[in-house]
C-alpha cells in the first residue's frame, strides 16, 4: 500500500512531465525564428546578416517551415528532462539509498538526458527542413519523415552520439547549478520577482551552457546535412569543418551571438515558465 508521502512524490512527477511540456510549448513558439538564423550561421559559417537575408529571400511563408519537428521534438524533450530527472531520482534513492546526494543527482539527469536523445530523429528531420535547398523535395515533414526512411533507420540517427554527448552533460551541469544561481539573487519580494529570478538564473544558465556545446552543435549540423552516403564519425567530421573554417576556433563558433540570445531568450522562458505553471498545479 502507497504511502501518502509515495503518491505525492508520484503525483509531483506527473507535474514535472506537463509542465515541462507546457514550458516547451512556449519557448518554441517564441524563438524559432532566432532560431532559424544560428542554424544558417552554423551550417554555412556565415554572419548573422547574411543569415537573415537567406531567410528574408526565402519569404516570410517560409519562416516558420521546420517548426513542426522542433515543436514535437522539444515539447517532448524538455518534459522528459524534467520529467524523468526525478523520476530516475526517486528510483536511485528507492534502490541506492546510500549513494551521495550530487551523484544521485547527477545520474539522474545524465539518465534524463540520455532519454531524451531517442527523440534524435524529430531534430534530424527538422535539420533537413530548414536547408533551403530541400524546401521543394519537402513539402512538409511527413513526407521528409518518408523519404528519409529510404535510406533505412540509421539515417534518422545520423550524429547520435553528439546529441547523446551533448544532452546528458549539459542536463548534469543544468539541474546542477540550477538552485544555487536562483539563491544567488536576491530575495524576491512577490510573484512578479519569483518569476523575474526563474527567469534570469534559467537564462544565463542556458546561455551559458550553449556556448560552451556550440561546437558540437556545429559538428552535429555538418552530419546531418547530407540525406544517404556514408555515416563519417564526429572527429572525422569535425577534422573536415576546421579545416573548411580555416582552423580557426573563431570561426568554429560563428553564430554564437545569435546561439547565446536564442538561449538566454528560451532558457528563461523555460524556466520560469515551468515554475510559474508548477506553482498553478500545486
Amino acid at each position: 500500500m502507497q504511502t501518502s508521502k509515495e503518491t505525492h512524490a508520484k503525483t509531483k512527477s506527473r507535474r514535472e512531465f506537463y509542465c515541462g511540456a507546457g514550458a516547451a510549448m512556449t519557448q518554441v513558439v517564441a524563438t524559432y525564428p532566432v532560431n532559424k538564423i544560428m542554424f544558417r550561421q552554423q551550417l554555412y559559417g556565415i554572419s548573422a546578416r547574411k543569415a537573415i537575408k537567406q531567410l528574408q529571400n526565402d519569404g516570410l511563408r517560409h519562416l516558420f517551415r521546420g517548426v513542426a519537428p522542433p515543436l514535437l521534438q522539444k515539447t517532448a524533450s524538455i518534459s522528459i528532462m524534467f520529467g524523468l530527472y526525478h523520476e530516475y531520482g526517486l528510483l536511485l534513492a528507492d534502490f541506492v539509498p546510500g549513494l551521495p546526494e550530487w551523484l544521485r543527482r547527477s545520474l539522474a539527469a545524465a539518465g534524463a538526458g540520455i532519454t531524451e536523445a531517442l527523440l534524435m530523429p524529430l531534430e534530424r528531420i527538422q535539420t533537413l527542413l530548414q536547408i533551403t535547398k530541400y524546401h521543394d523535395k519537402f513539402p512538409n515533414m511527413y513526407r521528409a519523415f518518408l523519404h528519409v526512411r529510404a535510406y533505412g533507420y540509421r539515417e534518422y540517427f545520423r550524429g547520435f552520439g553528439i546529441i547523446l554527448t551533448r544532452n546528458s552533460l549539459s542536463n548534469v551541469l543544468f539541474f546542477g547549478l540550477r538552485t544555487p544561481i536562483r539563491d544567488a539573487l536576491p530575495r524576491p519580494q512577490s510573484q512578479v520577482g519569483n518569476v523575474f529570478n526563474d527567469f534570469v538564473s534559467g537564462s544565463f544558465l542556458g546561455a551559458f551552457l550553449s556556448t560552451c556545446f556550440y561546437p558540437l552543435n556545429v559538428i552535429k549540423s555538418a552530419k546531418q546535412k547530407y540525406l544517404g552516403g556514408p555515416h563519417y564519425g564526429s572527429w572525422e567530421t569535425f577534422s573536415y569543418v576546421f579545416r573548411k573554417r580555416e582552423f580557426s576556433w573563431r570561426n568554429m563558433y560563428k553564430g554564437v551571438h545569435v546561439n547565446y540570445t536564442r538561449s538566454f531568450m528560451a532558457w528563461g522562458i523555460i524556466n520560469s515558465t515551468y515554475e510559474f505553471l508548477m506553482k498553478l498545479a500545486s
